[in-house]
């Protein structure tokens, strides 16, 4: 069914707080879902809100979590999410972080404590409307292994980046460091389908192309040891230098009733004391590479209204009941 985004987002909002979330959380939440799904991203829009209800329903989420900041530095804003959503924790920040990008050329945010981000690149984009170039990860659940260890060691681990361009929406890189998503392959096993080859390994570690099998099993990184290396350098940045917990030690974001606790990290640059005209050199680099055939990550999403499946809506309109 389509839905206006206004729309989409009330009825989204009353699920939330049907849930149990403070009002905060539910604005919170409800915006960063929309935002998603105009963004393209809906594996981490409608199709992971269930996720988020189930959550506070179960206690994984604290359902009243104010967010504490800490700033004693003027340059690194440090934020403990209590057990709560990482997008509350960047909505009591983003402002003052943007100010403080502003003045002294860069800023560095790091929220800890949190439930999974959702949707990464949510961040750095916000942050790419007012001008500003920025960079972000986080961890989460360990989901992901390599095909030496065949051990739960990493989250998904994504990066995002995100600039602004001289018109229209910022220019976003939002990529995991797994080969896919989670939420991909549970989509693919509820739909019957098969996932390709060096998505993931079934239980007993052996790669496998089924979905079903796969969901009892591991996500790998992409590109072998290499991506594995970046999602090791991912875990760094957002476990270690935020104290959320190592993936390894992360309870589970679907199971139980303890939080995941884990962490983001970004990092926001002013771009014009390092480059002057740098949206108007970046969309016109942006255009040369379109014309020589390179796939732009972005260019094709035109999305205006909300587009979810059915089963997935009656999942959260189960809430309101």
């Amino acid at each position: 069914m389509r839905y206006e985004p206004e729309d989409a987002r009330r009825l989204a909002y009353d699920a939330i707080k049907a849930a149990g979330a403070s009002d905060a959380i539910a604005r919170s939440l409800a915006d960063a879902t929309i935002s998603a799904e105009l963004a393209g991203s809906k594996a981490v829009g409608f199709a992971h809100l269930p996720d988020y209800l189930d959550g506070l329903v179960k206690g994984r989420i604290a359902k009243d979590a104010e967010p504490a900041v800490h700033s004693g530095i003027p340059a690194v804003m440090r934020v403990d999410a209590r057990q709560g959503i990482a997008q509350l924790a960047f909505d009591r920040t983003v402002d003052e972080l943007m100010k403080r990008a502003t003045q002294y050329g860069v800023a560095v945010l790091s929220i800890a404590n949190s439930f999974t981000v959702g949707e990464l690149g949510y961040y750095t984009r916000r942050c790419a409307e007012h001008g500003l170039v920025a960079l972000a990860t986080c961890n989460a659940t360990a989901q992901m292994t390599t095909l030496e260890s065949g051990q739960a060691v990493y989250g998904t681990n994504p990066l995002s980046f995100a600039a602004p361009l001289a018109q229209g929406r910022p220019f976003v890189i939002d990529q995991a460091s797994s080969a896919t998503a989670f939420v991909n392959v549970r989509q693919a096993a509820e739909n019957g389908e098969s996932i390709p080859e060096g998505w993931a390994v079934d239980a007993n570690g052996a790669p496998t192309t089924d979905a079903k099998q796969a969901v009892k099993g591991l996500l790998l990184a992409f590109g072998g040891a290499r991506g594995a290396n970046l999602a090791m350098i991912m875990e760094i940045l957002a476990a270690g230098m935020t104290g959320g917990n190592w993936s390894m030690d992360a309870p589970h974001y679907a199971e139980g009733d303890a939080s995941p606790s884990v962490g983001l990290f970004l990092v926001v640059f002013r771009p014009d004391p390092l480059a002057d005209g740098f949206a108007d050199r970046l969309s016109a680099q942006i255009s040369r590479l379109a014309q020589a055939g390179v796939r732009i990550p972005g260019s094709h999403i035109k999305v205006h209204e909300v587009d979810v499946p059915t089963e997935v809506m009656d999942r959260v309109r189960a809430y309101l009941r």
